[in-house]
């Protein structure tokens, strides 16, 4: 069973930074894709940033160049960090860990238990 523990979160006015932490207790993180997701109160979850487990990343639009995702896998752990923050970004943040296939079978994704980001205006 994968758990994923999310910190960071809280209160910043616009155009301040936050980091994003998930701790994941996996012993498979180094091979995994891990992503950040967000979602507001009555919209889809959003993919905001993945990485893979070589530390190629790739960004939403509305996060590029203000968002960074990093990994550490000496510390089972991934990084958001965000910069020039705006109300918009407003949400609440999950850590994502993605399913690994084979040519049969993936075993599950896991999320986190979600960590709430306000900018305020």
């Amino acid at each position: 069973q994968v758990q994923l523990v999310e910190s960071g979160g809280g209160l910043v006015q616009t155009g301040g930074s936050l980091r994003l932490s998930c701790v994941a207790s996996d012993r498979d993180f180094s091979i995994v894709v891990m992503d950040w997701y967000r979602q507001v109160p009555g919209n889809q979850r959003e993919l905001v940033a993945s990485v893979h487990n070589n530390g190629i990343a790739k960004y939403a639009d509305s996060v590029r160049d203000r968002f960074t995702i990093s990994r550490d896998n000496a510390k089972n752990t991934v990084y958001l960090q965000m910069t020039s923050l705006k109300p918009e970004d407003t949400a609440v943040y999950f850590c994502h860990r993605a399913p690994i296939c084979s040519a049969y079978e993936c075993d599950p994704e896991y999320w986190g238990q979600g960590t709430q980001v306000t900018v305020s205006s």
